[in-house]
């Protein structure tokens, strides 16, 4: 069986998740928003044939009551597919409580191995898009990389855009990257849709850098596989007992730099993102008298096919004018 032939499903799977989540908006309650898209995406993953894995979710069992870290999801038949899922059932918490764009509903799945076991801990990185996905250095200073991601667009390092998280942490890198020439672009939350907009044509984002999370960075990597981005990436560790953690997930190196096929080596992988606020790439969810509609993307690096799909769901009842 190829994991192909679940893509519609878990195309619905991000858009209910996405609905759920998008029902809270602006609310400020961003704890409830995370619950209702998280128990809205089990109840639909929970449905589908498959024998499902969380590898990168909201935590171990003992941390997280939802979606944790090696939890079994689908319905587990014996003739059913073993899919590795990483999901971030509402990436944007704070995005989707006050209301502000760029806050999306996700899930990556891939063959059993196919997604990088990773801890819920930071992740230094640098994503770029398909030309520059060679030319990057975890190491190397940040002038340095941003000179060879102009070079590699025809571009002066003065045209790019760079995105960052506006975090304390962050000074020095803000810092260099105005001394380098490049323009910034500060975002409150949401690191994971930025470096999808940094490897598609017609954003303006032309790079991400900075120390984010690590399941962030493997659905990122998951992403930037199908659309032939690059990235470089190493495990940050911030709080103790986390190194013998990641050695209990079977990561011996935690100095390691990782490209976006180390994170997400698997031969088949789907990414699946849905709209819950507006955003650069999708709208978010609308609601109208009788229905609703949802914006989404789904992209398949075994089929090197990107699909947006506008979908309109009408409740039953008198007629409906849908407008296109």
């Amino acid at each position: 069986m190829s994991l192909e032939l679940l893509s519609r499903d878990f195309l619905r799977v991000a858009e209910l998740a996405a609905v759920e989540a998008a029902r809270t908006m602006g609310q400020g309650k961003r704890k409830y928003s995370d619950h209702v898209a998280v128990e809205a995406m089990r109840k639909a993953m929970d449905a589908l044939p498959m024998r499902g894995t969380v590898v990168i979710g909201e935590g171990e069992r003992d941390e997280a009551p939802m979606l944790f870290i090696g939890e079994h999801v689908g319905r587990w038949g014996d003739e059913d597919f073993e899919v590795d899922i990483a999901v971030d059932p509402l990436e944007g918490t704070n995005l989707c409580a006050t209301g502000a764009p760029g806050a999306i509903a996700v899930l990556a799945a891939s063959n059993k191995g196919g997604l990088l076991h990773a801890p819920d801990c930071y992740m230094d990185k640098i994503i770029v898009g398909p030309a520059a996905r060679d030319v990057i250095d975890l190491d190397a200073p940040v002038e340095t990389n941003l000179k060879a991601i102009a070079r590699s667009l025809g571009r002066d390092v003065d045209d790019l855009v760079v995105i960052v998280l506006d975090r304390e942490r962050h000074e020095k890198l803000i810092s260099d990257i105005r001394a380098a020439g490049a323009r910034i672009k500060l975002i409150g939350d949401g690191d994971l849709s930025a470096g999808i907009s940094a490897a598609v044509r017609g954003t303006n984002v032309h790079a991400v850098m900075g120390i984010g999370g690590a399941p962030e960075g493997v659905l990122a990597a998951a992403a930037l596989r199908c659309l032939n981005g690059g990235m470089r990436a190493r495990l940050v560790t911030t709080k103790q007992g986390q190194e013998e953690r990641m050695r209990r997930m079977g990561i011996s190196d935690p100095k390691r730099v990782y490209t976006e096929k180390d994170l997400a080596p698997g031969p088949e992988i789907l990414f699946v993102a849905s709209g819950v606020t507006d955003g650069s790439l999708m709208r978010g969810v609308r609601f109208f008298g009788g229905g609703l509609r949802t914006s989404s993307v789904i992209m398949s690096y075994q089929e090197r096919l990107i699909r947006f799909a506008d979908s309109v769901r009408l409740e039953e009842g008198v007629d409906r004018a849908v407008e296109f």
